[in-house]
């Protein structure tokens, strides 16, 4: 805008040796402002920025054009979607035990988008948990968020709702065409780890109850933003044990010889030793957030947090490898109509760079574009 305002002053300067009016003159002043409206799509179904123009009379100076700079937060401001990407794919196991749930503006005020929400499940015993919480854990976030308004404890009572419907609804629906239904009529030795972020203009939130993992990449940098739940860590061994249980060593850590982690949805015949209350960090946002990642531990288990932001960011600015690719088989990225092309590059390279690297899992990514743009020239700041 001070450029606009230079530019006419110039003018006025150049035109001084002509016969005009004051009122001319002023006229020359004037400037029209811009008005932010994030509201229109683009062509690959983000919302994209869209300046409109109205007139304001000027006659000194350009203080009064800075008052409607708005800077969004995170790609995107607390009133539209956000830019994101996902892939899940089977990989080399037999059956896809992975879900991913994507809701926008999932809790809203006024009509007026406060949070966004993504959650990545990772099952096993059968798919019918994680499945429950893709459709079912981020209402009950939105709930318990309406009655304290505070996350932590929003957090952890939807974790502990989400473990008890499921141990209900295992005793007394009828799963269908589930394989479990073959080794367990109640379905007692099935569970779901759940990662869930909420994002919302200055926050990122983000509960953790098994070995998935969140990543933020803050400044090039990898910013773990859950701890994995394994039976080993000193903290869990202790609760463990403390609890009467035992860890054994069988194809790694075990609770009980059975079971991986130490923090899961679900998994009945193993409580009290393994519970389902969520770990929940509460990160502020900054200007120097690039994007976040959420995966299983189909990716974890053989990429880095520092790879995966390295991975993730060359995409977000365009350098990465080439997007020309077919979605691996089973990939849930058709269930999203609204993937951003560089996230949902960033996910599929990852998913893609973790089979390269033989993992032996599902494996489910989801990656958020966090950058701060600037409504003028759409780009970082």
């Amino acid at each position: 805008m001070t450029e606009i305002c230079h530019g006419a002053v110039r003018e006025e300067v150049s035109s001084c040796g002509e016969s005009s009016s004051r009122a001319a003159r002023q006229k020359r002043m004037e400037i029209r402002k811009f008005k932010y409206v994030p509201t229109v799509g683009n062509g690959n179904g983000c919302k994209k920025a869209k300046l409109t123009v109205s007139p304001v009379s000027m006659s000194r100076g350009c203080d009064a054009t800075v008052d409607n700079r708005c800077l969004t937060a995170g790609g995107f401001d607390v009133e539209s979607d956000p830019k994101f990407g996902v892939a899940s794919v089977c990989g080399r196991r037999r059956e896809m035990e992975d879900a991913v749930a994507i809701h926008p503006s999932f809790i809203e005020d006024d009509k007026k988008s406060l949070a966004h929400y993504f959650g990545v499940y990772d099952g096993h015993g059968c798919s019918h948990v994680a499945r429950r919480c893709k459709h079912r854990l981020h209402e009950l976030v939105k709930e318990e968020y309406k009655k304290n308004d505070e996350w932590k404890d929003t957090m952890e009572q939807s974790f502990r709702r989400m473990d008890e419907e499921v141990t209900v609804w295992n005793q007394q629906a009828s799963i269908g065409d589930c394989r479990c239904e073959l080794h367990a009529p109640e379905s007692y030795g099935v569970g779901s780890t759940a990662v869930v972020a909420v994002v919302t203009s200055d926050k990122i939130v983000v509960a953790n109850c098994g070995d998935s993992r969140a990543v933020l990449c803050r400044n090039g940098k990898a910013v773990p933003l859950s701890n994995d739940h394994k039976p080993d860590s000193p903290d869990e061994l202790s609760r463990i044990e403390s609890a009467g249980g035992k860890v054994l060593y069988w194809d790694g850590a075990r609770v009980c010889g059975v079971l991986a982690m130490s923090r899961a949805i679900g998994d009945g015949y193993l409580k009290p030793y393994v519970i389902s209350q969520p770990d929940v960090t509460i990160t502020e946002r900054t200007a120097g957030d690039e994007c976040l990642i959420l995966a299983s531990d189909g990716l974890w288990d053989v990429v880095s947090n520092d790879t995966a932001c390295g991975l993730a960011s060359l995409c977000l600015k365009g350098n990465g490898p080439s997007a020309e690719m077919k979605s691996p088989p089973n990939n849930e990225v058709s269930e999203y109509e609204n993937c951003d092309r560089a996230c949902s590059n960033a996910s599929l390279l990852l998913t893609k760079l973790a089979l390269a690297r033989g993992s032996a899992d599902n494996v489910s990514v989801v990656v958020v574009d966090l950058r701060k743009t600037d409504p003028y020239n759409q780009g970082q700041f």
